[in-house]
C-alpha cells in the first residue's frame, strides 16, 4: 500500500533547508524521550504502539458489540472533545453526506451529545428520540465531566421511558476507567457492558481506543482498515527512520522553523470537504497540546474553496503570521462529468467533458501558487485516497509529530491545565458543594 507523502517545498523561502535540518537534534532527542518515556507527560504514552498492540481479540470484541448496537436505528455518542471528535472526523469524512435525508440507511444514524451545554439542542435532540428504541455509548473517563454527563442524565431517563428500565440497560455501553469514576461505578450497578479507556491515552489521542473504535464500526466503517493504517505510519515512523525519511520528524522540525520565524499561525487546509471535521480533530490535538507556557501556534482551520470567498482575502493580504498545511486527496471515490450546454450563458462549456475533481485540483494549485506568491508558506500532505486506512495513516501522523513537536517547543504535550480554569468559575458560579469559597470569591469580583 502506498503512504502518505509530505512535501516542503513551497515552504522553503521563510525558512531554509538548512534551517529546518538545523533542528535535526532536536527532533531525535524529542524521539528519543517519546520512545524512552523519558520527557514530561510520560506517563501518557499509550498511544505510541497503540496501534501495532491492538489484539484480534479486542477487535472481534468491539465488532460484536457494535454490531448489536447497529439494531438501532439511531445511536447517540456522548463525549467532549477526543471523546467524539475523532469519531465525528472519521464518520463525517467516509460517511455518505446525505445518508441522514435517506428514510432506509444501511447503518444507524450517529448523533452526538455532551460535546456543549445548549438547551434547544438537547430538547431538539429528545423529541427526536421521543418513543425511539435507541442506543448511547457514553464515553467519560470519570464520569463526572459536566457536559457529558448532563447529556446522559437526560438521554438514559428518556431510554427507559421509551423502552424501560430494564431494557434500556442493552442499549447502553459505557467507555470508561478501568476501575475508579462515577460511569465505572454506574456501569458496574447496571450492568452496563463497558469498555476501557486505557489509563496511559490522553483524549485527544484516544481515536484507536474504544472511544473511537466503536461508535467508527456502529457507522459500517471498517475499524481493521483504520487500525491497520495507523500500524503501518507507526512503523513508518518509527525512532530507527532516519529524519529526512521521517515525515513526522521533518513536519515537526518545519512547523517549528517557521514558528522561530514569527508564523504563529498554522492553518489546516482540504479541498475535499468531506474533511471539515478532520481540521476539528486537529485542531483539538495541537491547540491542546502545545498552547501552553505562553508558546504554541494557532491552530486554524479552513474548507476550500468555500472559505476561499471569505477568509480567501484574509490569507492572501492579511498580516504575515501565517502559514497553511494543505490536505490534498489524489483520488475521489465517485465521477461527476461536467456536460456541455448548447446556450452555455454561464460560459462554462470549456470546462465540458472534464471531471469535477479536475476542476477541484485546478483550484488547488492556483491557490496554492497564489499564497505562496502572497507570503505564506505552504506544507503538502498527500493522501491517495480518502479511506479508512489512509485516515488511520493520517491520524497516526500527526499524533507523533504533535508529540516531537510539543517536546522540541520545550512544553508537555501530553497535559492540558488550562483546560480546568472555565470549570472551576462554572462550579463557582453554580454553587457546586465544595466550592463555597470559591464562590464567595467569584460573586464579589462580580
Amino acid at each position: 500500500m502506498k503512504t502518505i507523502r509530505l512535501n516542503i517545498d513551497k515552504a522553503l523561502g521563510a525558512v531554509t533547508k538548512r534551517q529546518i535540518n538545523a533542528l535535526e537534534p532536536k527532533v531525535k532527542k524529542a524521539m528519543d524521550m517519546l520512545h524512552r518515556g523519558t520527557g514530561r507527560g510520560s506517563d501518557f504514552l499509550g498511544w505510541l504502539h497503540l496501534p501495532s498492540s491492538i489484539s484480534e481479540a479486542e477487535l472481534e470484541a468491539v465488532e460484536a458489540t457494535a454490531g448489536t448496537l447497529r439494531r438501532c436505528e439511531v445511536v447517540v455518542v456522548i463525549g467532549i472533545g477526543g471523546s467524539y471528535l475523532g469519531t465525528k472526523a472519521v464518520v463525517e469524512a467516509l460517511g455518505n453526506s446525505f445518508d441522514r435525508l435517506r428514510e432506509k440507511r444501511e447503518n444507524p444514524l450517529l448523533v452526538y451529545a455532551g460535546h456543549q451545554i445548549g438547551e434547544d439542542y438537547l430538547f431538539e435532540l429528545c423529541e427526536m428520540l421521543k418513543g425511539v428504541k435507541f442506543g448511547i455509548i457514553n464515553i467519560s473517563k470519570s464520569g463526572t465531566t459536566t457536559e457529558p454527563a448532563l447529556a446522559f442524565r437526560v438521554l438514559k431517563k428518556l431510554l427507559e421511558k421509551n423502552v424501560g428500565k430494564k431494557a434500556s440497560k442493552d442499549c447502553i455501553v459505557a467507555v470508561t476507567d478501568r476501575a475508579r469514576g462515577a460511569l465505572r461505578t454506574l456501569a458496574d450497578q447496571e450492568g452496563y457492558k463497558t469498555f476501557v479507556i486505557p489509563d496511559d491515552v490522553g483524549g485527544r489521542f484516544s481515536v484507536l481506543t474504544p472511544v473511537g473504535l466503536l461508535p467508527i464500526a456502529v457507522a459500517g466503517i471498517s475499524i481493521r482498515d483504520l487500525v491497520k493504517g495507523a500500524a503501518d505510519m507507526e512503523k513508518a515512523t518509527d525512532a530507527k527512520t532516519p529524519f529526512a525519511e521521517n515525515i513526522a520528524s521533518v513536519y515537526a522540525a518545519t512547523r517549528n522553523a517557521l514558528y522561530a520565524k514569527g508564523k504563529k499561525v498554522e492553518i489546516l487546509a482540504g479541498f475535499h470537504p468531506k474533511m471539515h471535521y478532520i481540521g476539528e480533530w486537529w485542531k483539538q490535538l495541537y491547540g491542546e497540546s502545545e498552547g501552553k507556557d505562553g508558546k504554541g501556534l494557532f491552530p486554524a482551520s479552513v474548507d476550500f474553496t468555500t472559505d476561499l470567498h471569505s477568509m480567501g482575502q484574509w490569507i492572501q493580504e492579511g498580516e504575515r503570521i501565517i502559514f497553511e498545511t494543505v490536505i490534498s486527496v489524489e483520488k475521489p471515490d465517485h465521477k461527476v462529468t461536467i456536460p456541455a450546454d448548447r446556450a452555455d450563458l454561464d460560459g462554462l462549456n470549456y470546462l465540458a467533458g472534464k471531471r469535477v475533481d479536475e476542476v477541484n485540483k485546478m483550484a488547488e494549485l492556483g491557490t496554492r501558487l497564489a499564497h505562496v506568491d502572497g507570503g505564506v508558506p505552504n506544507i503538502r500532505l498527500v493522501m491517495p485516497a480518502l479511506n479508512a486506512y489512509y485516515i488511520g495513516q493520517l491520524f497516526y501522523f500527526f499524533e507523533k509529530a504533535c508529540g516531537l513537536s510539543g517536546y522540541v517547543l520545550g512544553v508537555n504535550p501530553f497535559d492540558q491545565p488550562g483546560v480546568e480554569a472555565y470549570k472551576k468559575n462554572m462550579f463557582a458560579l453554580l454553587c457546586k458543594p465544595g466550592y463555597e469559597k470559591e464562590t464567595r470569591a467569584i460573586r464579589a469580583r462580580l
